[in-house]
């Protein structure tokens, strides 16, 4: 089949909001960048590969480049890596393939499987096309969707509501980080790349399936840990109504000291494995002490010096009265640093409140928002 004669789409809206599978042909120095979650990387080059074939592309041109990858790639490197995408091909019939732009790689790949007796669909433009498509959706929806945030002091429970919602985004589950200083994660962050094109399809899955109504967000800073939301969204954000929950401080610590305490702590034993208490104790307390201090600046010297006094009191003391003495430097934080700052930001914007409630009068008010226009 002459390369005419390949199937190419252009269908960015329905590959994307039907998350078809695809095969990313990139290098996986490439796809490590930046990618779509339901693409899996099966690269016709190697890192190796790649980095040689561009070399001998800058220095001789296109043809001593093409030259070269077929010299790299033949034989049973060839066959390896064409049964990887046959094999990907009958598990998803319905599959894609991409490269960067929908060139040379992507091409020969197609070419290689139509050989092998499959016919498999190139995306136009490859992955630049695929996110171009998805950074001007979110600029489009961003102009037109109404938001709703969802605020409130710290220890509200805000995620917790976000998860029990249908029209709802929950950007912190997406960036991987609870959105303050005890909020790192155990294991990484995904790429900035993969963080705004989940954040994009998730916004695209909602408003296709349904375009009518608000989205529910929980209220959060251009940045979550080491991740930042796209400017057009911010401002997006930044413009719409705000619900407020309200909730008792004693209540609050209770909902910090089970996330941030008790089960940061189980998820440490976890993650470094139950024969090594020693070490996640000792990761434990690393945790807490290096989030405190990614605020002393903040914070201030001498409050610094004394709620980490009584967090080191804390992790001694931790196995013996079950954590509990660990709710006293959150009270010291909460009260003089995490509210006044809240107290601070909500009445800074008073006029955008458009609801205050305890938790359950909040969950009726934004299930019922979610399906009207609140303006």
């Amino acid at each position: 089949m002459t390369d005419s004669a390949l199937p190419l789409t252009r269908d960015y809206l329905r590959l994307l909001c039907n998350r078809v599978p695809m095969i990313d042909v990139r290098a996986p120095v490439e796809f490590q960048t930046g990618a779509l979650p339901f693409a899996k990387n099966l690269p016709l080059l190697a890192n190796r590969e790649r980095h040689e074939v561009g070399i001998c592309y800058r220095k001789h041109g296109q043809d001593a480049a093409i030259a070269l990858g077929h010299r790299l790639v033949c034989g049973s490197v060839k066959e390896r890596r064409v049964q990887s995408w046959k094999a990907f091909m009958d598990a998803h019939p319905d599959a894609v393939l991409y490269c960067a732009r929908g060139g040379l790689r992507s091409k020969l790949s197609q070419q290689w499987l139509s050989d092998a007796g499959i016919d498999c669909p190139r995306v136009e433009g490859g992955f630049k096309n695929l996110r171009a498509f998805l950074l001007d959706y979110l600029t489009d929806a961003c102009s037109k969707q109404e938001f709703i945030l969802l605020s409130g002091m710290t220890g509200t429970g805000k995620t917790d509501i976000i998860k029990t919602l249908s029209r709802s985004i929950d950007l912190e589950r997406l960036a991987n980080h609870k959105g303050s200083s005890f909020g790192q994660p155990l294991d990484e962050q995904p790429a900035q790349i993969d963080f705004e094109n989940t954040l994009v399809l998730d916004l695209m899955g909602i408003r296709e399936h349904d375009p009518h109504g608000s989205i529910i967000l929980e209220d959060e800073s251009h940045n979550i840990g080491g991740r930042h939301l796209p400017h057009v969204f911010v401002q997006a954000m930044r413009n719409s109504p705000m619900v407020v929950i309200e909730l008792d401080f004693d209540e609050r610590i209770e909902t910090l000291w089970q996330e941030y305490v008790v089960d940061r702590y189980a998820q440490t034993v976890a993650h470094v494995g139950e024969q090594a208490e020693e070490q996640a104790d000792q990761q434990f307390a690393d945790y807490l002490r290096n989030s405190l201090l990614r605020i002393r600046k903040r914070l201030g010297g001498q409050r610094t010096k004394d709620i980490l006094a009584l967090m080191e009191v804390a992790i001694e003391r931790q196995h013996a009265d079950g954590f509990a003495s660990h709710r006293q430097w959150l009270q010291d934080l909460t009260a003089s640093y995490y509210d006044p700052m809240y107290r601070y930001q909500l009445d800074k914007n008073q006029h955008r409140i458009a609801f205050r409630g305890n938790r359950q009068a909040v969950m009726q008010w934004l299930a019922e928002a979610a399906h009207r226009q609140v303006g």
